[in-house]
């Protein structure tokens, strides 16, 4: 069991290690779309520029996701490390093996998430 367990967590941190490297490999290839836009109507008219500026709108708002996923992994390694990992934060009881395959970040159990989502707590 206790090898199951190991391996088990191995390609947790094998998952959590390959989303890592996709979103910084991602971040990397959306610096553009994120760069100030040019407003020089003699270059553009106004709805282009409107919709560059709806498109840096939307690239910064996916960074910013992209910025709190990857928080969200580094801390799941840290957890790892530390030899936290499984247990949630909220309450302290161990996460289902279910909910960390389906997101290996996940800070909270399944209870502390859905009184997260309403407002309420323990």
């Amino acid at each position: 069991m206790a090898d199951s367990l190991g391996e088990q967590l191995r390609l947790l941190v094998e998952r959590l290690k390959e989303r890592q490297n996709e979103l910084k490999r991602l971040d990397a290839g959306s610096v553009e779309a994120r760069s100030p836009v040019e407003l020089d109507q003699s270059r553009q008219g106004r709805l282009s520029r409107m919709d560059a500026l709806q498109g840096q709108a939307m690239a910064m708002e996916t960074a910013r996701r992209r910025e709190l996923e990857l928080k969200k992994i580094e801390a799941a390694l840290a957890r790892i490390q530390d030899g936290d990992y499984g247990y949630c934060l909220r309450c302290g009881e161990s996460i289902g093996h279910k909910r960390l395959e389906f997101d290996p970040a996940t800070p909270l159990c399944v209870d502390c998430a859905n009184e997260a989502g309403s407002g309420t707590r323990h």
